[in-house]
């Protein structure tokens, strides 16, 4: 949730923000309005106790004729405190409510707008030129029997699938060579649970705008994760932090789920777009002033990653109305498809500011040793999706894949053949 103070400072660079990503300013007044309600009624409450507790001491010092009358104002006087703290705590929810209705302020720079609104900050590469006609990753996975979405289907339902063989080599591969690249660049290497509270998923910002796109197990109130970026969270929920020398990096390598509510229609050949699949995802506990030189950091380690698997890609500034209420500045390197003539998203890295440690209570302590709220980002390292790129663009003439330098230890081969 935003800063309080932020707000009553900048109301109108926050209304600014509400605007870029498309969404109502007037939620700005509103919790200003609630901010105010709230601190009238913690000094009502505050005052009510505190002539409640003087009239204890009177009562201590009265006379056996006073006290009756001084009793029964008492009395009084209590009912209008508990009066009062029923009313402190109803503002409480009510702000609560108000505050984290409100998006992450987005950072000056980003472009204003929606999904299309991106501006592109960089192309690297030549996208491939064929002298044959190119197949789709789809008929590319079922002409190697490496991918198997009709059985993925018949045992699961749409958008599940299989992946066989070098297919499933293919995705450790490329899933152990993100957790390398990782643990080499300081991160600590974590396989976390996939099923959390509802705290934290709340506290993530993943049950506001991303609500619809969550599986929750009602009989346990447990919520599946749709990126390791919710349990890395939640983590330290609660904890003060030692950042004193320097940032703490997880690396989380999970299982991933998404209802992909919405988006029937869109993307259903293949594995673009699926119900299930696996990632690895950098997740970082910083101090604020430290987020945006982070924030580049993960950018180039996912740049690294894409090197790695020698596909053209490009990196783009995500628009505000994209950029999911959480982050307040996001970078995405999108990979050129040739069957789609167009790029797509591969890897995306979010600065989230204090927005998610203030809901989450993760602090740390200054040079001066007083708590203050931490700033966490996130990043794609490889998931299961990168095997579209890969597929798609190392295609040979004969059907077969060539299979990039780096992965080659891994998977065991150098080319995926018929």
């Amino acid at each position: 949730m935003i800063d309080l103070r932020f707000l009553r400072e900048n109301p109108e660079a926050v209304r600014a923000s509400q605007r870029t990503r498309g969404e109502d300013p007037a939620l700005v007044d509103a919790l200003l309005e609630a901010d105010a309600a709230r601190r009238a009624a913690v000094a009502t409450a505050d005052n009510l106790r505190a002539e409640h507790k003087a009239m204890g001491k009177v009562i201590g010092k009265a006379s056996k004729e006073e006290r009756p009358a001084l009793l029964a104002a008492a009395t009084d006087m209590s009912a209008k405190v508990k009066e009062a703290e029923l009313a402190e705590g109803a503002a409480d929810a009510e702000l609560d409510a108000a505050q984290r209705a409100i998006s992450n302020v987005v950072q000056d720079g980003a472009p204003a707008g929606g999904e299309d609104d991106y501006v592109v900050l960089e192309t690297v590469g030549t996208p491939p030129v064929f002298d044959f006609e190119p197949k789709d990753h789809l008929e590319l996975g079922e002409s190697l029997h490496i991918i198997d979405m009709e059985r993925g289907a018949k045992v699961s339902g749409s958008r599940f699938y299989f992946l066989t063989g070098y297919g499933a080599l293919l995705q450790m591969g490329l899933l152990q060579l993100a957790a390398q690249k990782a643990v080499a660049n300081g991160f600590t290497m974590m396989i976390p649970p996939v099923l959390v509270r509802p705290e934290i998923m709340a506290g993530t910002g993943f049950l506001g705008q991303h609500s619809a796109e969550v599986y929750h197990l009602e009989e346990d109130d447990l919520y599946l994760v749709g990126t390791s970026e919710v349990p890395l969270a939640g983590y330290h929920s609660g904890e003060i932090l030692d950042l004193s020398a320097g940032p703490k990096r997880y690396a989380g390598w999970s299982s991933c789920f998404r209802r992909e509510a919405g988006s029937y229609g869109k993307d259903t050949r293949g594995i673009i777009r699926v119900h299930q699949f696996d990632k690895v995802e950098m997740f970082v506990y910083t101090t604020p002033d430290q987020a945006d030189a982070e924030h580049q950091r993960l950018l180039a380690w996912e740049r690294e990653m894409l090197a790695a698997i020698e596909v053209p890609y490009r990196v783009i500034d995500v628009a505000g109305g994209d950029l999911g209420s959480s982050a307040a500045r996001k970078f995405d390197c999108e990979a050129w498809v040739p069957t789609q003539q167009t790029y797509r998203e591969l890897t995306s890295t979010s600065n989230c500011t204090t927005f998610q440690a203030r809901r989450l209570s993760v602090r740390y302590r200054d040079e001066n040793g007083k708590p203050q709220v931490a700033a966490t980002l996130n990043g794609t390292l490889a998931t299961t999706r990168w095997i579209v790129a890969i597929l798609e663009n190392h295609q040979q003439a004969d059907g077969s894949v060539r299979v990039p330098a780096a992965l080659v230890p891994f998977v065991g081969t150098e080319v995926l053949k018929p």
